[in-house]
């Protein structure tokens, strides 16, 4: 299953058997400020997280936006995943 945008509520969503991992973001302009993360517990440690964070920078490239990290979660994996620099805002 792929990451969806859903702009209506204003986050990115990564359909599970049994839950949604989501990405909660606010809009500024053409940037997408990423300020939360969730992953349900019974999918913590495999590797959904990471998962989704790939999902959620692969779409907002293919936007032609920008992203502006604020959730640590994603702090940490963008700082492993140098290739994303082009798109990371602040």
């Amino acid at each position: 299953m792929d990451v969806v945008e859903n702009a209506e509520q204003n986050r990115f969503e990564l359909s599970l058997d049994g839950g949604t991992a989501l990405v909660a973001y606010r809009r500024d302009g053409d940037r997408v400020v990423l300020v939360h993360t969730e992953v349900p517990e019974q999918f913590a440690g495999q590797g959904v997280g990471s998962r989704l964070a790939k999902g959620v920078f692969e779409l907002i490239r293919a936007s032609g936006r920008k992203a502006v990290v604020r959730c640590d979660f994603l702090k940490g994996w963008v700082a492993r995943h140098r290739d994303y620099d082009d798109i990371i805002d602040g």
